[in-house]
């Protein structure tokens, strides 16, 4: 029997695209789903109807028998086969507990969108953001020296704040409150300083610094690399620490040395937050780092490190990690409300937490 469906043939694309995501199917699976998804949204739904009925779908661009199945199901009102395939299999739990540290969660301070490294742009981040019921979320993409990754200039950051300002406007009251903030993941360079002018980051509303490069430096020069990035008064967040790979079709990779001890206490004297990367690849800080940062009593900030908008929901492992270790969701700041969240990424106030 033909389950009834009501949402429209955009939606079920882009939930389709979503769970695809989330439980990392390759991106050319994914592209399909949110290319057809953009060649429709603009068309009248009576044209889509129309073409649905008389099998005309694919003379649009985009749009393959994939694709058409599913749109010629959800204008007809009834639930895609794909979808509900779909739903059964990874609309579920991504892991166990978590679910009272993710209830606390305002925001996602650490996604990447299409000018970067991730695969879908701007605007479609901070719709998704604003579906999974967040206040904020800061667009971190990469710095200009990571040129793997489409690492943004100067002239190319300054574009995308004002495109930043833009969506903002566009969203306006209909967004519930919602806000995009300007953030960046810049890279920390190998003496510690920070890949991206000091006038370009004091634009920002917030900025994670992490490592990509030379991850086999020695115990030594590593400690005193972060140390200084930590010392930066621009560093808000200490991305990723360790830099490992646990899993995934990148490959395992092993942790960087250094002394953590000797950073956490640089992050606790800055009012530095450590991320609990929530990636399943990355599981970052592993468990025993995890717990000295919490007994040195370092702020944290459980963040997706989302490529996708289906990543975002990757935060659920991060608290996961964090409600099991007993950490205490006032020392998230991404639990903050947003004008907090700013004023202590401004200096302006300090973490509250005292261990």
């Amino acid at each position: 029997m033909d389950h009834p469906y009501d949402d429209g043939p955009v939606a079920a694309l882009r939930r389709i695209a979503f769970l695809l995501e989330r439980s990392r199917a390759e991106t050319y699976k994914v592209k399909a789903f949110r290319s057809a998804a953009a060649t429709i949204l603009p068309l009248d739904p009576e044209d889509v109807g129309a073409r649905a009925a008389n099998g005309t779908l694919r003379e649009l661009p985009g749009i393959g028998s994939s694709t058409s199945e599913v749109i010629e199901a959800a204008a007809a009102g009834r639930l895609p086969d794909r979808l509900a395939r779909l739903e059964r299999e990874a609309g579920g739990p991504l892991v166990e507990g978590g679910t009272s540290v993710r209830a606390a969660l305002r925001g996602d301070l650490h996604s990447h969108s299409d000018w970067s490294d991730g695969g879908s742009p701007i605007e479609e981040m901070a719709f998704t953001a604003i579906e999974l019921g967040h206040e904020y979320l800061v667009l971190t993409d990469h710095s200009p020296r990571l040129k793997v990754a489409n690492g943004l200039s100067v002239a190319r950051l300054t574009r995308q704040l004002a495109i930043v300002e833009a969506v903002n406007e566009h969203l306006g009251t209909s967004s519930g409150g919602f806000r995009l903030l300007k953030g960046i993941e810049v890279d920390i360079l190998d003496d510690g300083a920070l890949d991206q002018t000091d006038e370009m980051l004091e634009q920002l509303d917030l900025r994670v610094a992490s490592v990509h490069s030379k991850l086999a430096m020695d115990r030594g020069p590593m400690t005193r690399r972060m140390v200084a990035a930590v010392q930066n008064p621009f560093t808000n967040v200490l991305g990723h620490c360790t830099g490992r790979l646990v899993t995934g079709n990148r490959g395992k990779r092993g942790q960087s040395e250094f002394d953590a001890k000797e950073v956490f206490a640089a992050c606790v004297e800055n009012d530095v937050a450590v991320e609990i990367n929530a990636r399943p690849e990355r599981r970052d800080p592993p468990t025993k780092l995890l717990s000295m940062a919490i007994d040195a009593g370092c702020l944290f900030s459980i963040d997706s490190d989302a490529h996708a908008p289906g990543q975002l929901d990757f935060q659920v492992y991060g608290c996961a990690r964090a409600e099991e270790l007993g950490l205490d969701p006032d020392r998230i700041v991404n639990t903050w409300p947003v004008d907090r969240l700013l004023s202590w990424a401004r200096g302006e106030v300090a973490g509250t937490f005292s261990p």
